[in-house]
């Protein structure tokens, strides 16, 4: 895992721990963007981390000789 996917982590768990805490402590739903923000940055954190599955490179290149 490197430095940005970590940080993508950590702005999701304080986005939605944030989002949580405010919307306990002061009742509006409104706060509940913050738990959807933070869901949709895991699920872009998530799918940016993936790895390519073995035997695979990625992309063919088009290098015409």
């Amino acid at each position: 895992m490197n430095g940005p996917l970590k940080a993508a982590w950590a702005l999701t768990a304080f986005v939605v721990v944030v989002g949580a805490v405010l919307w306990v402590v002061t009742g509006r739903a409104v706060f509940a963007v913050f738990i959807v923000l933070g869901v949709l940055t895991a699920v872009g954190a998530w799918l940016s981390g993936r790895s390519t599955p073995d035997g695979r490179t990625g992309p063919k290149e088009n290098n015409p000789s």
